[in-house]
């Protein structure tokens, strides 16, 4: 798993099957990055639906948020209705957990993402990161302590 001082691997991937999004187009704004492994499951259900209430801290500290899972973009959008989420859940889908292995976060057993977090910075480098047990939801405490770091910063 990456570690904090590394500067986040850019990459591009599919919010929705006609949008990619680029790490590197968020430049300049604070980016957490939460890599859970499936649409659907109760924990990562629990997990998005507690960092959708969160999202007017996150915005207070400048920050946008990503979910990233080797689920499709067909998948995540419907889980996106159902869960009426409002931030964007990127499909590391084709070729299978690429992004989740660049971040060394990607569990060749199960061939789905761990739960795991990172706090990429304005400049592009990891800030904080946590591997999270897989039946664990690890909350919101740790990622809104690395944003306040960084605004004292």
């Amino acid at each position: 798993m990456l570690e904090k001082g590394i500067i986040a691997p850019d990459f591009e991937l599919h919010a929705t099957p006609d949008q990619k999004i680029k790490l590197k187009d968020f430049k300049g704004k604070n980016v957490i990055l939460a890599f859970y492994p499936a649409d659907w499951s109760p924990v990562c259900s629990d997990q998005m639906a507690l960092y959708n209430e969160m999202l007017k801290y996150f915005i207070k500290h400048d920050a946008q948020i990503f979910g990233i899972s080797v689920d499709s973009t067909w998948c995540h959008l419907a889980f996106e209705e159902n869960r009426k989420l409002h931030f964007s859940l990127l499909a590391d889908f084709e070729p299978k957990g690429a992004v989740s292995k660049a971040y060394g976060v990607y569990d060749e057993k199960t061939g789905t993402s761990e739960r795991a977090l990172f706090v990429i910075d304005k400049e592009g480098k990891i800030v904080w990161s946590y591997l999270s047990p897989i039946a664990v939801n690890p909350g919101a405490d740790g990622i809104l302590e690395a944003l306040e770091k960084l605004d004292q910063q």
